[in-house]
């Protein structure tokens, strides 16, 4: 009796390691599957496994590289899945988190180690030796006792001079750096004329906190580039193809009873000519024509005034130019397009027997310039408002240019129609 309890112990045992051993292989080719894809395809592959599991995957990554993983995921979720603050990515991720979202700060990995500007270049070379070859450095940062930075120090430089120099003979002083709360998107108007492959991040006393990559703010403003497709249509940057769909529900369907809403506006500017359209039917045909031509036109404005903000070239006193070129488009757009849209409407007209043809292809003509030139004077101008009042500008803009080009572009013409025909 007593050797059937040991040897049920012992396969036991043997069950118990066989499991754990199975456990550590496939974290193992988790996380190499995880190192050898972008952030957003190991968000995809990560989603499927527990919670429990992404944590510990992560910890194993560089830190780097978890980094650009958490990124991008919500802060919430990120909160959930970083591993525990006593290692180097959860340390790292809890203090990043206390820099403005959409910072350099929050992209930033720790320096492994620093220089010396007594130090001598021998001296310099065994210090970094041990950390070389994990962290790929292009660089070295000098700094004082107080860690505040003093120059770089370029591999070359060490490689090429004399043993016995000293560093603060070959650093570079008063090094580009980046402060901790810079914008992403100023930091990449900056890397646009340098091109390193690393930067220093420092706080507001120059003390030296971590690096960021190039590659990193680059990967980081692309993300945010097309998320921005999405914000326009209410649909958040945390959003992507695994998120679960009550998440994606709660996240999108406040935008669509805000639509709603909006939607709501349209169709009482409607419902104020309902006797005119009752007389002249051929206007319901039209309705839905200038409404989607207009809203084309402001979607054109919309996307370059984006577009302007993103590379920064909407300098302050530029946005009347701006609304004055695209009313100026829209005007033109909008007699060109006209006179197509008035010679259908003359055409269904006389088909149809009405007794005003050429009034009603006039209406249509006049209803087509305005609201096309309104709806560019729009396009631009929604951004710019959300600006000023401290609101992404690309977040729902198209529902609200929706709704402003259909008021403009149907309330526009059933006016006309009810003063000429009526």
């Amino acid at each position: 009796m007593q050797a059937k309890q040991t040897l049920g112990i012992l396969v036991e045992t043997e069950v118990g390691n066989d499991t754990k051993r199975m456990d550590e292989d496939r974290l193992r080719q988790l996380t190499i599957a995880v190192e050898r894809r972008a952030p957003l395809d190991a968000i995809a592959l990560l989603d499927q496994e527990q919670d429990a599991v992404i944590s510990e995957v992560l910890s194993r990554l560089e830190v780097a590289q978890a980094l650009r993983v958490l990124a991008c995921w919500s802060e919430e979720r990120a909160r959930q899945l970083a591993p525990p603050g006593a290692s180097g990515v959860g340390q790292q991720w809890t203090q990043n988190l206390n820099f403005p979202e959409d910072s350099v700060g929050r992209l930033v990995e720790p320096v492994t180690t620093n220089l010396r500007p007594g130090m001598t270049v021998t001296e310099a070379i065994a210090l970094l030796r041990p950390f070389a070859q994990p962290q790929q450095l292009a660089y070295a940062y000098v700094v004082d006792d107080n860690e505040h930075l003093l120059g770089a120090v370029t591999m070359r430089e060490l490689l090429f001079t004399d043993p016995d120099e000293k560093i603060e003979a070959v650093m570079v002083i008063e090094p580009f750096y980046f402060s901790s709360t810079t914008p992403v998107e100023q930091a990449m108007r900056a890397v646009l004329r340098r091109h390193y492959p690393m930067y220093p991040v420092c706080d507001v006393n120059k003390r030296l906190l971590g690096i960021v990559r190039g590659y990193m703010l680059f990967e980081q403003q692309t993300y945010n580039l097309t998320a921005q497709a999405g914000r326009m249509v209410g649909i958040e940057k945390e959003e992507h193809m695994s998120t679960h769909w009550t998440t994606s529900l709660k996240m999108r369907h406040p935008w669509l009873q805000l639509n709603l809403l909006t939607a709501f506006v349209a169709g009482a500017v409607v419902g104020v000519f309902e006797d005119t359209i009752q007389q002249v039917v051929a206007l319901a045909v039209f309705l839905p024509v200038l409404a989607g031509q207009s809203g084309n036109t402001g979607c054109q404005a919309l996307a370059i005034t984006l577009r302007s903000m993103t590379l920064n070239e909407l300098k302050p006193g530029m946005e009347r130019r701006l609304v004055a070129k695209e009313a100026l488009l829209g005007i033109l757009n909008g007699s060109l397009v006209g006179v197509t849209a008035g010679a259908a409407m003359l055409g269904y007209a006389i088909l149809n027997g009405n007794a005003e043809p050429v009034l009603l292809a006039g209406v249509v003509l006049i209803a087509m310039l305005g609201s096309c030139a309104a709806a560019g004077m729009a396009g631009v101008m929604i951004p710019l408002v959300l600006r000023r009042f401290g609101a992404d500008p690309a977040t729902a803009s198209t529902i609200f240019l929706t709704t402003a080009t259909d008021v403009v572009s149907m309330g526009a013409m059933l006016a006309l129609a009810t003063i000429v025909l009526l």
